[in-house]
């Protein structure tokens, strides 16, 4: 369990950074899902410079902290976070296409898929498969995002890290030892904080670019619903769809309270519009409880959940 942080702990906080922190702000306007109680203090950070300083300080008070980017990916839970929240708005990006290979240079906080689009306007592939996931590139470099195969560790050449206790240090890629949906920051989470990340990329055609993320993004709107959603919701096992499995165990359109499992791909669980993170939560349990049941396979989670459970 997460301590709260302290009223001394806050008003060094709000020495620190003045008005730039709030304290007690309610986080569903800042997930994609709209679920999530207060965090204890909530501080924005609008570049790289600004995040690693904010991280820095709050290791050295011993204060937990949570980066939120897009606010995709994650189910913040009813009674909020403890700690600090770092609401990441670092979003510079910078375009190399004269280097061998192309890449794109960008703060952690850049909205991936906005990223894929930009990389498409100016005549440079490789981000196709990008351009309708969602969140920031500092979430997709933890988790490993991938689509129509496609994913982050085909991509990536480096990112600048900021670590606990080394300082910054810049990571290439073989050292995030990514997986599927996974990676070493998943793995030993607390540790390190993505700062900016450096893609490959390969010249061509714009309008073939295009093209080509249009065709995916009009997969993404025949079978992904539309609405708050976290994203998918469990990761696929080997061998098989966990949409397929729990469409299988009967559980389509099944809701608790105004979270329903999507009619139209079961891999995605929606906010009808009042739904809290204990609904969502309880049809999570339902999903995994059900399916081991049925056919002996434990779905393991694609997103985070964040705060108390």
């Amino acid at each position: 369990m997460v301590i709260p942080v302290s009223a001394a702990a806050l008003e060094r906080l709000q020495a620190a950074f003045g008005q730039r922190i709030q304290f007690g702000v309610p986080l569903a306007r800042y997930t994609a899902a709209r679920l999530g109680g207060p965090a204890d203090a909530l501080l924005v950070v609008n570049d790289a410079e600004e995040l690693a300083g904010a991280a820095k300080m709050l290791w050295a008070e011993g204060l937990p902290f949570t980066i939120l980017g897009g606010g995709s990916n994650v189910l913040v839970s009813d009674a909020g976070v403890r700690g600090v929240v770092l609401l990441n708005r670092a979003r510079r990006t910078r375009f190399d296409p004269h280097a061998d290979p192309p890449v794109v240079w960008a703060e952690s906080g850049a909205n991936f898929g906005a990223l894929a689009r930009q990389a498409a306007n100016k005549g440079l592939s490789g981000l196709e498969w990008a351009a309708g996931v969602p969140g920031t590139l500092g979430g997709a470099v933890a988790g490993n995002a991938g689509a129509h195969d496609g994913d982050v560790a085909g991509n990536l050449v480096q990112a600048e890290m900021l670590h606990r206790t080394r300082g910054r240090e810049i990571w290439p890629v073989e050292k995030m030892a990514y997986a599927y949906r996974d990676s070493a920051l998943k793995r030993n989470p607390g540790q390190a904080v993505v700062l900016a990340a450096t893609l490959k990329l390969t010249p061509g055609e714009p309008e073939a670019i295009r093209a080509k993320m249009e065709r995916f993004s009009q997969h993404r709107h025949r079978t992904q619903p539309p609405g708050a959603s976290m994203g998918s919701m469990f990761k696929n096992p080997r061998r098989d769809y966990a949409g397929r499995l729990i469409e299988q165990a009967g559980l389509k359109g099944v809701r608790v309270g105004d979270a329903e499992i999507s009619r139209l791909h079961a891999n995605f669980f929606i906010n009808r519009g009042a739904a809290s993170a204990a609904d969502v939560y309880a049809l999570i349990r339902l999903a995994q409880r059900t399916v081991e049941e049925k056919f002996g396979v434990r779905l393991e989670l694609e997103i985070e959940l964040v705060g108390e459970w």
